[in-house]
């Protein structure tokens, strides 16, 4: 910090600006545009990159108006990426360091990670991009199928343990120690070093103003901290004067943040069991960043908040209404939202940001179900199932009036 603080707020403006939208390598990237905040001594030669990041910001604007009363209400649409998720931003730095040590002739053979999908999908992808053996611990069973086939696609060796995440972060430690594996779970700072940008990049494309919220989806924490850290570091590097007060969104089947932040932090951080969730990547009853994740909520003034099954898919089928296809994640970031909008504590004319983390097509199996209204104990009040129609005249103008008679209402 002491050395990047010789250069005034206005120069790192003015550079990160000069960088979007080139194909200068590696600055196209939205991480490597901000190289001297992230990895400064690599060599580009060295970098892993697919061009992540420079993610749409989203002004979504019906939804805000028509369900929140907000015409301030913006989506940070991590999740169109390379491999679908925000997790590229973080492993392209882990596997450029990888890449750096392995030219250096250090004892790496190769990357491992535990995973509920996402985290597996990024690491598979930009190590087989540098032609660096992966390994991948999946809880078996319960992660969707568009994200099993990522790994296993992109040539990585999956090893689906009959055990619940916690339960492969656990093998997955104990392994990394052993054997000569880079471990490339968010308990590597690399990895938060790159999700970082995403903060700094909200404030880019508000063309340096600061929100007054951003809502990111917790599970094991890493990215609360990192969106923490990057808006700090503009802070404190004087871009910015002040950072939005962070909200935290957990899923109430796995929610010991939460519960930790409704004892005032007041009680020692209990681990939970995670039930399941549709929000399967944050399906995490042990976080291993909890530490960092209470750090960065004291001192942005923050809030956790929780989001029921039937809450979350809730509001994703009501984003999806509006022209968004978001994930189950997102659908928790939202739930918080309007917890928070109703209690008043998040104002109709506050700028606020929701951090989608991965594209809604990695579940399709999900909202299949709800909008089959297939979901046990789940009244999928938004579902719009197809409607079955005879093949004849009659019978479809029958129908059409009707729905265009419901419109109308």
């Amino acid at each position: 910090m002491a050395a990047l603080k010789n250069y005034d707020g206005k120069y790192w403006r003015d550079l990160f600006d000069s960088r979007i939208g080139k194909t200068t390598w590696p600055y196209g990237s939205g991480v490597w545009s901000k190289k001297e905040w992230v990895l400064p001594e690599i060599d580009s030669d060295d970098i892993v990159s697919a061009f992540e990041g420079n993610s749409n910001l989203f002004w979504a604007e019906r939804y805000g108006k028509q369900f929140l009363g907000m015409n301030d209400l913006w989506v940070k649409h991590c999740g169109i990426s390379h491999t679908g998720s925000f997790k590229d931003l973080g492993m392209t730095v882990l596997v450029s360091q990888v890449n750096r040590l392995r030219k250096m002739n250090r004892p790496v053979v190769g990357v491992g990670c535990a995973s509920t999908g996402d985290t597996s999908a990024a690491l598979s992808a930009y190590c087989a991009s540098a032609g660096i053996p992966s390994i991948v611990f999946l809880p078996a069973n319960r992660i969707s199928l568009a994200q099993l086939v990522q790994p296993i696609a992109n040539g990585a060796f999956v090893l689906s343990i009959d055990t619940d995440f916690d339960g492969c972060m656990q093998l997955i430690r104990e392994v990394t120690s052993e054997l000569p594996i880079y471990l490339a779970n968010s308990l590597n700072s690399l990895r938060l070093e790159g999700q970082k940008t995403a903060a700094i990049e909200i404030l880019q494309q508000f063309d340096w103003e600061v929100p007054d919220w951003v809502i990111v989806p917790g599970g094991n924490l890493g990215n609360i901290y990192a969106f923490y850290k990057g808006f700090h570091m503009c802070k404190e590097l004087g871009l910015v004067d002040r950072i939005p007060r962070l909200v935290c969104a957990q899923a109430a089947n796995a929610n010991p943040l939460y519960l930790h932040y409704k004892s005032g932090w007041d009680q020692e951080f209990k681990p939970v069991k995670a039930n399941t969730t549709f929000a399967s990547a944050i399906q995490i009853g042990d976080p291993v960043s909890i530490d960092r994740a209470v750090y960065a909520l004291k001192n942005s003034n923050g809030i956790v908040e929780e989001a029921t099954e039937e809450e979350l898919m809730d509001a994703m089928a009501q984003a999806d209404s509006t022209g968004m296809f978001i994930c189950p994640h997102t659908g928790v970031a939202l739930t918080a939202l309007i917890k928070l909008r109703n209690k008043g504590i998040i104002g109709a004319n506050d700028r606020t940001v929701v951090v989608s983390t991965a594209h809604g097509l990695k579940f399709t199996q999900s909202k299949i179900e709800y909008h089959s209204n297939d979901i046990k104990d789940l009244a999928c009040r938004f579902a719009n199932p197809p409607v079955q129609v005879r093949a004849d005249f009659g019978s479809v103008m029958d129908v059409l009036k009707k729905y265009l008679l419901s419109t109308k209402n």
